[in-house]
């Protein structure tokens, strides 16, 4: 069944398996009453089994929590935090603010897309190395072929969030997944082929710990948007402290302009 036939079998039903809501009565979460049996759960516990389906263990959310912890800046420089601030500072509503810093979160080189990269990869070399391949040769093949996302950062080579990330793996005990130990046995082989400026950063070990919890890319990307949220707000907040327009003004004469010279209008 294909085309019209598709959209007919859908008109007019919702058919569901994460849930609904009986207003006045109850809500249905992926099996389970909202309110009744799920009403005490951790917000981020709540997200991730709305993502996954699965329920996860007291140190996994704890390990989450840190990831998305160690990744809220509030620093209105920063690209998604600057739309948010800038709305702000334009006196436009805080839900419009932080909806486009999230919509911009999703940047393909230094935002949300490397993690999705970065685990996709990660699952592709744990599914070559199983079936008895090099990691070694994977990691060249790919180089040759693509960029890897996770090694290389644009600013500074080192990740200051790393020497927070680690202890924390590993007093909850993640330190032993395979995608997690790859990791770091790609940065050697890395620096091996003489690329320095191709160390870990923090995409890549966050998408490996992902990968060892059993995401997927596309559930990975719903969890791994959200990172910096914490830190929007409050750029947005002191935005409006300040006097309408005045985040980041830039005077005419700082401009640096090539183009055509003064012309004059004719009606």
């Amino acid at each position: 069944m294909k085309g019209p036939e598709v959209l007919r079998s859908h008109a007019g039903v919702l058919r569901t398996r994460v849930g609904a809501c009986w207003p006045g009565s109850h809500a249905i979460f992926r099996g389970h009453d909202l309110h009744g049996e799920l009403g005490a759960m951790d917000w981020l516990e709540l997200y991730v089994f709305g993502i996954t389906g699965r329920r996860y263990s007291d140190q996994e959310i704890r390990l989450l929590h840190g990831i998305w912890v160690m990744t809220s800046y509030p620093d209105a420089r920063l690209w998604n935090n600057r739309v948010g601030a800038m709305a702000g500072s334009a006196r436009s509503s805080a839900v419009l603010g932080l909806s486009a810093a999230i919509a911009v979160t999703e940047a393909r080189i230094y935002g949300g897309g490397p993690g999705v990269r970065a685990i996709d990869f990660f699952l592709r070399a744990g599914k070559a190395v199983k079936a008895g391949g090099d990691l070694g040769a994977f990691v060249r093949a790919e180089l040759a072929s693509r960029r890897i996302y996770g090694y290389g950062r644009p600013i500074n080579t080192i990740d200051e969030r790393l020497p927070s990330l680690i202890p924390l793996a590993v007093s909850l005990g993640f330190d032993k997944g395979r995608h997690y130990e790859m990791a770091f046995e790609v940065e050697r082989i890395l620096l091996k082929e003489s690329k320095p400026f191709l160390r870990m950063n923090f995409a890549a070990l966050t998408a490996a710990l992902a990968a060892d919890l059993g995401f997927s890319p596309r559930q990975y990307q719903l969890f791994n948007i959200l990172k910096t949220l914490a830190g929007i707000p409050p750029c947005i907040v002191e935005a409006q402290c300040l006097p309408e327009g005045a985040l980041f003004p830039t005077p005419c004469d700082e401009i640096v302009y090539e183009g055509l010279g003064a012309r004059s209008w004719v009606r």
